[in-house]
């Protein structure tokens, strides 16, 4: 059997550790990328008779030109989020079964999302800054810890259901917004179902979670702002395109609410002139909510967990469906 990896080396580095190779290696010959690309053609070489290939950030789309070269290939398994960039309805029409690591990515996310909720609760970010420009605070009356308030759930996905798994430490309210799902699914996660309206009204902290879709740009404008709580918090480590940030810039200046923690903006990384990059309340980090550095070797350890299971007929716990897609990040 042949398993080829398709990332440059670079990156493959970051992902599969020596492990993880040693792993691959027992079911069969590993082909490697060793250029510091992931041009086609290389792609082309590399995958040439492969049963199994390894994916990641920059691989081309697997089209048919491409999948000619591994008449023999069943399985994609994708060291990275989302596969949309990657599968193509040819593979699809192959038979060809394709996992992600949007699940392993999305615990970073939804215990940063966890982290920045506390944190802005606890009022850390002034806090800090009133402490840095020489003073000091002993009024905690600005503080708010997480118990008996209400967070509210934009999006019931792998990062937003862990992150309402994470709440059930804490005594709050948890509302989730999430159309795909019904109110027993919702129940089932430790959240009640609510629509939006009610959820941004009723919430002292949402947190966003859903998909980049047509349907969810800017879902927070400037009329859902207006919906929440005064001195609610926002928390978004899901997309920049979820948030209108001109409305969001104003609601910031104008009081209404208390933080907005953005560690996704639109454009990445957000305009040299963005109104939000000078505003004390807006919390901003860059993208690293996934995970990043040494905890990016989860995905290579989820990858090879996955091959294992597709090659002793195991059930997959991260397959992507050509149905998922409409509905997926």
């Amino acid at each position: 059997m042949k398993i080829a990896v398709l990332m440059d080396a670079p990156l493959r580095a970051t992902l599969l550790s020596e492990k993880t190779m040693a792993r691959l290696a027992e079911w069969g010959e590993v082909a490697v990328n060793e250029t510091d690309k992931s041009e086609k053609e290389t792609v082309k070489q590399i995958i040439a008779g492969a049963d199994i290939a390894i994916t990641s950030w920059g691989v081309p789309q697997l089209d048919k030109e491409i999948l000619d070269c591994a008449p023999n290939l069943r399985f994609v398994a994708h060291a990275a989020g989302s596969v949309k960039g990657i599968v193509s309805d040819e593979l699809y029409a192959r038979g060809i079964r394709v996992v992600s690591s949007a699940r392993i990515l999305s615990y970073g996310v939804s215990e940063t999302a966890l982290g920045l909720t506390i944190c802005a609760c606890k009022n850390v970010f002034a806090f800090n800054e009133e402490i840095r420009n020489g003073g000091w605070v002993e009024d905690y009356s600005v503080i708010t810890e997480l118990f008996d308030i209400t967070v509210g759930v934009v999006g019931c996905g792998f990062a937003g259901s862990h992150y309402i798994e994470l709440l059930q430490a804490f005594g709050v309210n948890v509302l989730a917004y999430d159309p795909l799902l019904d109110e027993a699914a919702i129940a089932a996660m430790g959240a009640k179902k609510a629509d939006l309206d009610t959820l941004l009204a009723e919430s002292d902290v949402v947190s966003l979670h859903a998909p980049a879709l047509d349907s969810t740009r800017h879902i927070i404008n400037g009329r859902a702002l207006s919906l929440m709580k005064d001195r609610a918090i926002l928390i978004n480590t899901a997309r920049g395109a979820l948030v209108d940030e001109e409305a969001l810039a104003q609601a910031l200046r104008g009081g209404k609410l208390k933080y907005a923690c953005l560690d996704v903006t639109d454009p990445e990384p957000p305009a040299a002139d963005s109104p939000l990059r000078g505003i004390p309340n807006c919390i901003m980090t860059p993208h690293l909510a996934g995970l990043a550095n040494n905890g990016k070797l989860k995905i290579g350890a989820h990858v090879a967990d996955e091959i294992g299971r597709f090659l002793t007929g195991g059930e997959l716990v991260s397959e992507i469906t050509q149905a998922m897609l409409a509905t997926i990040a």
